[in-house]
């Protein structure tokens, strides 16, 4: 892996990790489903927008079509949703943690639903992951953390993982920013139309709501796709998934930097814990 490489890798994990707090300060002056629903349509008309000046068609493979669907409404609608709704009760930096732990969850049910083979370094992954999951859970919870916002994370990273294991390969036969623009566009529509029996669009607009929106459409939204895309192409799609074991530790310094978060000992150490188990779960899958 070439310097550039690394560099992309560095750059998505910590645009992906950032999206986390930007989510926070929206969902302060917002409502969370109307919000993100707008998000996705301006994210996917830009993302199919810059795949038409790249050449790519419309003309999608089932597969592709398939994946469509099930990433717009599992990781669009279902994930970030659940996880936007969730960020008005619990912390960015809870909040990070959680999804970051995505990995060990596709890496966990493979093992146990379709009997993945997984070698002795990515079983220490996986246990070690759970155990640091475990103790900031713990923690958080004797601390008074809102349960329903929990749950609202977890049920989110288990429709991201159930779309991750759903789909795998569909990205072959090119198309990719296409593709990606018209999950966004699903997501959007099944967001809007959740929204308009549960909330009502009353916005407290001001600069720094502005900004947050601005930064979520434009850099997790477009700009960490395509690095990601890039890098997956440069890469491999094994290599690349590497750069997820810092997401967690990205998430928290993130949220504790911008938005003050007061960051415990056993958050830190489970945040170094859970990425240790992603980093050796993903090492393991290079090694396979």
């Amino acid at each position: 892996m070439d310097i550039k490489a690394i560099l992309m890798g560095l750059a998505f994990a910590l645009m992906w990790s950032s999206a986390f707090t930007s989510a926070r300060i929206i969902v302060a002056d917002a409502p969370p489903l109307f919000s993100l629903s707008l998000r996705f349509l301006l994210s996917g008309i830009l993302a199919i927008m810059i795949a038409k000046a790249l050449g790519q068609s419309w003309r999608l493979t089932s597969l592709q079509w398939r994946a469509t669907w099930i990433f717009g409404i599992c990781q669009n609608a279902l994930y970030l949703g659940f996880n936007f709704v969730a960020m008005q009760w619990v912390e960015a930096s809870l909040a990070a943690i959680i999804a970051s732990t995505m990995p060990l969850m596709v890496a966990l049910a493979g093992w146990l639903l379709f009997k993945d083979k997984v070698s002795l370094i990515g079983m220490i992954g996986l246990v070690a992951g759970i155990a640091g999951v475990v103790l900031i859970m713990g923690a958080r919870l004797n601390g008074g953390v809102d349960a329903l916002g929990v749950a609202f994370c977890l049920i989110g990273a288990m429709a991201l993982t159930f779309a991750t294991l759903s789909v795998k390969g569909a990205a072959s036969g090119g198309n990719v920013m296409m593709i990606v623009g018209l999950q966004m566009l699903v997501g959007s529509a099944c967001l809007f139309i959740a929204a308009i029996p549960l909330e009502t669009w009353d916005v407290n607009v001001s600069a720094t709501w502005i900004a947050a929106f601005a930064y979520t459409t434009l850099v997790p939204g477009v700009l960490a796709t395509w690095v990601w895309f890039t890098l997956v192409g440069r890469v491999g799609a094994v290599k690349a998934s590497t750069f997820h074991f810092l997401n967690p530790v990205f998430g928290v310094a993130i949220a504790a930097a911008l938005l003050g978060e007061s960051i415990g000992m056993s958050d830190f150490i489970g945040v170094l814990i859970i990425a240790g188990g992603i980093l050796a779960v993903q090492l393991s899958k290079q090694q396979a």
